[in-house]
């Protein structure tokens, strides 16, 4: 499939991210006159082996401004991208990529890289013809599918100001008959979570995702506290029905050698995995994300060890959305499942080789957003195109949260003949 696209400008700003913190936007104009956006998100839990976002330091945002990424989009990327005719979005990503000439997109910014592959993506779509979900689905060869959405409705670790050591609690409607229905059942289960934090804690404060944030400490409180919002919402708690997720982000709480801290407690890894088996046990988990500290591979061996089979493993800090890091860890045993998230490796091109690449090793794959958002869904159409069947996006509130999941709805509203589910 090869239709081209002909860029006549590329321009970046600055936009303030969900957190408050600066980003970048881009904007570009094709030769037919289309006019094409894309943000790039940034990330607070960030893996040390990332693609490397571009920061000028010094005093304005805490030395996270990104006036240096809006100069390499506006100089550098538009002398390269706008004129030529190009053919493959691939082209267009590899030419990015020799031009920064590092690993990380050091030179360049993967948060200027990121949002001007995105946009690239949007331009071939558009000079497809297509919608931006359609263009995934037939540049991949996917069966388009509605993904189940993991609403991330209790925060901890680093998305919130409270002591809860892991860091995401979310509730995932595998039983909804379809994706309207899921967005309903997450946003219901969501109010009956508030009002019970409120009843119980006198506040409703929320995380960087959009999830409450009371003043928990121990695992348990905060699964408890999701069985009753599920039941308060007339949900069914269940692994097939209204199913938690649990995220972590096992780097936020490893002391190093192998050892976690967890409620106040130092854990070696059978420790932590004996933690991860009672809550699993006691609970309706499906899905147990970073588990263990991205370097900790004798950690994920044992949890693959012990746990695996019984949980959907996922690896993010540990894969970074890379191909090479996603192909060892199959080979390794670490987890049979990825977090997928472009702005982790820096182009589209490379996000879809990560996919393709967990797919070749059996692999499950969801689809992320990062703590500091933007209007951007092109998340949304990325799981819906290439048939990833789970994605998270936060808490079903806040407009940078529910932008991804209303796009979700508009697709399935559109297109009713897709599925929805699990594959």
């Amino acid at each position: 499939m090869t239709n081209d696209l002909v860029l006549t400008s590329l321009r970046a700003r600055p936009i303030l991210d969900s957190r408050g913190f600066p980003t970048v936007e881009v904007a570009a104009t094709t030769d037919d006159g289309a006019l094409l956006r894309a943000a790039s998100p940034a990330g607070a839990s960030t893996g040390a082996h990332e693609a490397v976002e571009l920061r000028d330091g010094g005093p304005a945002f805490s030395g996270k401004g990104v006036e240096g990424a809006v100069r390499s989009v506006e100089s550098p990327l538009a002398e390269l991208l706008v004129g030529p005719v190009w053919s493959e979005l691939e082209d267009a990503d590899a030419a990015m990529a020799e031009l920064d000439s590092t690993r990380g997109y050091a030179n360049l910014g993967a948060n200027a890289v990121v949002a001007v592959s995105m946009v690239l993506a949007r331009g071939f779509a558009h000079a497809a013809g297509s919608e931006l979900w359609e263009w995934f689905a037939a540049r991949t060869g996917s069966t388009p599918l509605l993904p189940v959405p993991h609403f991330n409705v209790l925060n901890g670790g680093a998305h919130a100001a409270n002591d809860l050591d892991l860091q995401e609690f979310m509730i995932a409607p595998v039983g909804a008959r379809d994706e309207a229905e899921a967005v309903a059942m997450g946003a219901e289960a969501h109010h009956a979570l508030g009002a019970l934090v409120r009843e119980r804690y006198g506040t409703a404060g929320l995380g960087d995702e959009g999830g409450f944030a009371p003043a928990l400490s121990e695992p348990r409180e905060a699964l408890d506290l999701l069985m009753e919002a599920i039941g308060r919402a007339g949900l069914v708690p269940g692994r097939e029905e209204m199913a938690i997720a649990v995220d972590p982000a096992a780097n936020g709480f490893h002391r190093g050698g192998g050892i976690y801290r967890v409620a106040g407690r130092d854990l070696d890894r059978e420790e932590l995995v004996d933690v991860y088996r009672q809550l699993l046990r006691d609970y309706p988990i499906r899905s147990l994300e970073d588990g263990f500290a991205e370097d900790d591979l004798e950690g994920w061996r044992v949890q693959s060890r012990e746990l695996g089979g019984r949980v959907q493993l996922v690896g993010d800090d540990l894969y970074v959305t890379d191909p090479v890091r996603i192909r060892d860890g199959s080979a390794r045993g670490l987890s049979d499942a990825v977090l997928i998230k472009p702005n982790q490796i820096g182009t589209v091109s490379q996000t879809l080789a990560a996919i393709r690449t967990a797919r070749e090793a059996s692999m499950a794959c969801m689809i992320s957003h990062r703590s500091g958002e933007t209007w951007d869904d092109f998340i949304a159409d990325l799981a819906v195109g290439t048939g990833v069947d789970q994605i998270k996006a936060g808490a079903p509130a806040r407009g940078e949260r529910v932008a991804k999941y209303n796009r979700l709805a508009g697709i399935a509203l559109a297109h009713p003949e897709l599925p929805y589910g699990l594959s």
